[in-house]
């Protein structure tokens, strides 16, 4: 079950805000949500759900033996226990099959097909709760002493399935005492129907003419998609990963917003995981934007821990190499999110070392710095098949023999080209930053904020109206995040 479906939207969440409305207390409220959230995760999956448990139960006895434990070798050697277990069940679902091929590749023997199935969140659960864990062992917060709160906290199905990746010491006081009111419920549901929309509309649309332009998600990663793509122009090439930069961003940034909406609405504050990275001044800026629950993740249990910056320019590079490669391969079980990785890493260290103070100097070029090594950030993310990345980067530069435009190409930049205007000033602050301007002087006006008082009721109704509309008529509805 997705959020962008019909069941989930007329069914599924009206029914848990019913039930949860009705519940009388706290303990009896989140019971509810602890029910919908693991028949939301069982919809797809439910053998998996058996997996969610034993990880959950698992941690919180770990949890509990770390909390309760004086001697600091022994904490630590549970610690190590509890990592293994954790690292070792996501190592075997999603990486097992990419660890064989490649052994098996560089020793020419015969592969055995393992077939394992990705459960889907495991990456973002997992990494949840390995944080509760080390916070329990750093003393940043205390063991929850009952397994169905920590499950509640593990499995919500805001975020359960792609996030954000929350910390227990961020919700551990709401789980316990939150209270929703009226204003916490009108801007849940305007974040859930401004996410809903930039799913539905922006970045379905995009991926569509990703599709159109580059090649179909059913031979993306084929040698019949490779040829494909070797006879594209490069203006189609070079505007199908525009339109790519755009759908990985809004479906992305559209699940958060409808998670953190949805949390609002029963009193969870999540934090925001994205700050309009578009308009970064560099690499480094671009990620303090993009996934930032991930990328705190991995500041604050990688590198810090590594040594962060702490300990010479040689051995701050050595922690940032480790960390980005990690995050790349956090993405999938393949070279090329590797290979993203470590691109990045490229230019941060380059920042580090010299460039940051030159981007500094004139702001334009550095918001076309950044702009620049994120696009072509996201051919290599795409392409798992890494004859289709080097045939896409030859592609638009004229070296797969193809032409510079085609007419397909141009009519298909002709008309969408008010989307394309309307996709990139939404991916800035504009619409944001008008919205508080006459929020502003509606607070000045009676006329106007008797006619904002009309326009923030309504634009919920008319949002979710063509949204509906769009996905009733419409059967493209993946979320990227999905599969990591």
């Amino acid at each position: 079950m997705v959020f962008v479906s019909l069941p989930f939207l007329c069914v599924f969440f009206p029914l848990c805000m019913i039930f949860y409305i009705a519940a009388k207390n706290i303990e009896k409220k989140n019971l509810v949500l602890l029910i919908f959230s693991l028949i939301f995760y069982s919809w797809g999956e439910p053998k998996y759900v058996l997996l969610l448990l034993f990880m959950c139960a698992s941690d919180w006895f770990f949890a509990l033996l770390i909390h309760n434990t004086k001697n600091k070798q022994t904490k630590k050697i549970f610690l190590i226990i509890t990592c293994i277990i954790n690292l070792g069940l996501i190592g075997i679902f999603k990486y097992a099959n990419f660890a064989v091929l490649n052994f098996t590749n560089l020793f020419n023997i015969e592969s055995p097909a393992l077939n394992i199935v990705l459960p889907i969140g495991i990456s973002f659960y997992t990494f949840q709760l390995l944080s509760y864990v080390i916070d329990v062992y750093r003393g940043d917060v205390k063991a929850q002493p009952k397994f169905h709160i920590v499950l509640l906290y593990a499995s919500l199905f805001h975020q359960c399935i792609a996030g954000p990746i929350v910390r227990y010491s961020d919700v551990e006081q709401q789980i316990k005492y939150r209270r929703v009111s009226i204003k916490n419920i009108n801007d849940g549901i305007s974040r859930f129907c401004i996410g809903l929309t930039k799913k539905a509309i922006i970045a379905n649309t995009s991926g569509k003419l990703v599709e159109n332009l580059i090649v179909s998600d059913a031979l993306l990663n084929t040698e019949e998609g490779i040829s494909v793509i070797a006879s594209k122009s490069a203006a189609s090439l070079w505007l199908g990963m525009l339109f790519y930069a755009l759908q990985i961003y809004f479906d992305f940034s559209a699940y958060s917003d409808m998670a953190i909406g949805m949390g609002k609405m029963v009193g969870f504050d999540y934090k925001e995981n994205f700050d309009y990275p578009y308009i970064s001044r560099s690499v480094s800026e671009f990620w303090r934007r993009w996934h930032i629950s991930l990328g705190s993740f991995f500041r604050d249990y990688v590198y810090i821990p590594l040594g962060g910056n702490r300990k010479g320019l040689k051995r701050t590079y050595i922690n940032l190499f480790i960390t980005w490669g990690l995050t790349g391969l956090w993405h999938g079980a393949s070279w090329n999110y590797i290979f993203w990785g470590l691109y990045f890493f490229v230019f941060i260290a380059m920042e580090k070392a010299f460039l940051s103070e030159k981007l500094e100097k004139n702001k334009i070029l550095a918001i076309v710095y950044s702009l620049f090594i994120a696009y072509f950030g996201w051919v290599l993310f795409k392409f798992e098949n890494t004859s289709a990345m080097f045939t896409v980067l030859k592609g638009m530069f004229l070296l797969n023999k193809n032409s510079f435009t085609d007419f397909e190409t141009t009519s298909v930049f002709l008309s969408n080209i008010f989307f394309i205007i309307v996709a990139c000033l939404s991916a800035t602050p504009l619409f944001k930053n008008v919205s508080k301007f006459i929020s502003d002087r509606a607070e000045e006006n009676m006329v106007v904020a008797r006619v904002w008082s009309v326009i923030t009721i309504v634009s919920p109704v008319v949002l979710i109206f063509i949204s509906l509309i769009n996905i009733v008529g419409n059967s493209y509805n993946p979320f990227l995040y999905f599969q990591f």
